[in-house]
């Protein structure tokens, strides 16, 4: 286990809530965004192919909920830097025991927490305040033809948003409701 990071268990097997270890002093303080090698207990394997930074100005935003099809899945590890989201990730996995189940996590600029979210989840979060910077560190790089996404506001996923849904992107308004006969990916 490591020093930098305290790995709590979430409803969804693989999604992980990294509580880092802040060392502070009269100065400011430091904390650890990623090291494989801490984060290996969580499942991360492989290099990071990509890190990538967004900025989402407006309270009530939701962006998500995205995926990579095989052969492009990926783990995501992602940190809000400014501000605070709702964090969410979605077990797309075939045959999962938590298929199509979500688990939500607040994350913040305070409160030193990231979410690892494993191959064959969805993943989306709405902002809870102004403002909000995030940086994602993820395992395979990024493939337009991979791309998929769900409807944030799909009855079958269940997510309860803590603000009205304001400022879908085109792209996430128009992904329609899941089917009785979808069945998951294979991570």
């Amino acid at each position: 286990m490591s020093k930098r990071f305290d790995i709590i268990e979430t409803a969804i097997e693989g999604v992980f809530i990294l509580k880092r270890a802040r060392l502070a002093d009269e100065r400011g303080f430091l904390t650890r965004l990623f090291s494989p090698a801490d984060l290996c207990d969580a499942g991360w394997v492989g290099t990071v192919e990509q890190i990538n930074e967004t900025g989402t100005r407006f309270q009530g935003t939701v962006r998500g909920m995205h995926f990579q099809n095989p052969p492009f899945t990926e783990i995501k590890l992602v940190t809000c830097t400014a501000g605070a989201i709702l964090d969410v990730a979605v077990d797309l996995r075939k045959g999962s025991p938590t298929f199509l189940k979500h688990t939500a996590v607040e994350l913040s600029a305070d409160n030193d927490c990231s979410l690892l979210i494993p191959n064959g989840c969805a993943h989306g979060f709405q902002a809870l305040t102004d403002n909000v910077r995030m940086i994602y560190a993820h395992s395979a790089p990024y493939s337009a033809e991979a791309e998929g996404g769900l409807h944030c506001e799909d009855p079958a996923l269940g997510i309860e948003w803590p603000l009205p849904v304001a400022n879908l992107s085109a792209r996430d308004a128009s992904h329609a409701p899941l089917g009785s006969d979808y069945v998951g990916i294979a991570a």
